[in-house]
């Protein structure tokens, strides 16, 4: 793999480019509330943000707080989640919604580990809550961010094996920008994904 210690190049290019170019009007996006980044990023997992745009709209109407998503019936919530597939998310996002509301008084938790043992929520998602939601500096690794850092990087193999992925990690951590965190995320997620 090339060095990465161009690294502070990289990422404030990304910056730039995602300044310029990226994303900037979906409707979870210019918000600091962690439910609703959340569900998006939960949304979003496997799914295509032009299929996911209507069903966050129509599920955020339905269900516009942690609270509301924890006191709702499961079948109600796998009704607006009906067509987006992968139903364990929905499940599982009704399941966290539920932990929230009993353990930590419905406020969404700020630390990434207890982000992180919620029902549902792997390190990449935990990661990309904590850059949008708190401005945390947290790395994300979704699979669309492995091939981006595959590419750019000449990480060779299969990025479902264990050394290759931690090879990636290795390369997300080191990636990391003193500052921008936010628009370095979206960056990432803008280029790796469709």
């Amino acid at each position: 793999m090339p060095d990465t210690g161009e690294s502070p190049g990289f990422s404030a290019r990304l910056i730039a480019w995602q300044r310029q170019h990226g994303r900037h009007s979906l409707p979870w996006q210019n918000t600091r509330d962690p439910y609703a980044i959340w569900v998006s990023e939960i949304m979003l997992q496997q799914t295509q943000v032009s299929a996911v745009i209507p069903y966050y709209q129509r599920f955020m109407a339905s269900f516009p707080t942690i609270d509301s998503l924890a006191r709702a019936d499961e079948e109600a919530v796998l009704q607006h989640w009906s067509g987006l597939g992968y139903y364990s998310r929905a499940r599982n996002l009704h399941a966290a919604a539920q932990v929230i509301a009993a353990r930590h008084d419905g406020d969404f938790p700020q630390d990434f580990d207890a982000i992180l043992a919620l029902p549902g929520i792997g390190r990449s998602t935990a990661a990309a809550i904590c850059a949008f939601a708190f401005g945390q500096r947290q790395a994300i690794l979704d699979g669309n961010v492995k091939r981006v850092f595959a590419r750019c990087f000449g990480v060779a193999g299969w990025p479902g094996l264990p050394a290759v992925e931690k090879r990636l990690w290795e390369v997300a951590e080191k990636l990391l920008p003193e500052t921008g965190i936010e628009a370095y995320t979206q960056g990432l997620m803008d280029l790796g994904k469709p």
